[in-house]
């Protein structure tokens, strides 16, 4: 993916999750007409069953926060041992995001109020999703920090697609269990790309800021190999070791 491609993709997608976030929550907010085809999608998809509940544990937070926790301890042992001059911008940010997931997700829940489906007791309280938003930012925090230590692009991308396979299980489970909307669900996907839009850049940044390295005395080993590394940068000439 080029350069361009990417920026757009890191700008746009958060963009247009946060609107349609605003959109979800003002229906619930007033009880427009999109949650009447939520209660009709939701009535289709209902079968609680053993399976459903369990992909739905995946998004606890007993279950989901040990992930991430051992990933920030890897990625900032990695980081410091490689030598990065700031190798805890991007592990503290995703301990930060997990912190907001509750301060973001309650006061919502509160605010609008939402009464379950027929297959939970009668509450409120269910927009949006909180254990779909807990397993966005766990799994998907631990996805982006992990991210630049796989060189390989199949790796990557079967990385990518583990994490998406958590966060589509949690959702279906959810669903399927009845213990959310669809809308509750989409919503939390929604915010969950928000906060993970923001994360990727201080990932990427910290990445690439390194220690500097020791100076090279002048006449003392390495520095023939030193002075053609940086004639090439210069010049953008011959490679120094042909």
């Amino acid at each position: 993916m080029s350069t361009s491609a990417r920026r757009v993709l890191l700008l746009g997608v958060p963009a247009l999750s946060a609107v349609l976030f605003a959109l979800i929550t003002w229906q619930v907010a007033v009880q427009g007409p999109l949650l009447r085809l939520d209660a009709r999608l939701s009535r289709a998809l209902v079968r609680p069953d053993r399976f459903s509940e369990l992909l739905s544990d995946l998004g606890d937070v007993r279950v989901a926060l040990p992930v991430p926790a051992a990933v920030l301890a890897y990625a900032a042992w990695r980081g410091r041992a490689a030598g990065a001059g700031r190798w805890w911008p991007g592990p503290l940010a995703a301990a930060g995001l997990m912190a907001l997931v509750p301060a973001i997700v309650v006061p919502l829940k509160i605010w609008t109020a939402r009464p379950g489906t027929p297959a939970v007791p009668p509450a409120v309280g269910y927009f949006p999703s909180g254990h779909t938003a807990t397993a966005m930012i766990a799994y998907g925090s631990a996805t982006v920090l992990l991210l630049p230590r796989f060189r390989s692009p199949a790796a990557r991308r079967l990385l990518v697609a583990g994490c998406a396979a958590l966060v589509l299980g949690v959702s279906y489970g959810l669903v399927r269990r009845g213990y959310h909307w669809p809308l509750d669900v989409v919503a939390a996907w929604c915010l969950g790309a928000v906060l993970l839009a923001a994360l990727a850049p201080v990932v990427s940044r910290s990445r690439r800021r390194r220690r500097p390295g020791p100076p090279v005395p002048p006449g003392g080993p390495g520095a023939e190999t030193a002075s053609a590394d940086r004639a090439g940068r210069h010049a953008g000439a011959a490679d120094p070791f042909e």
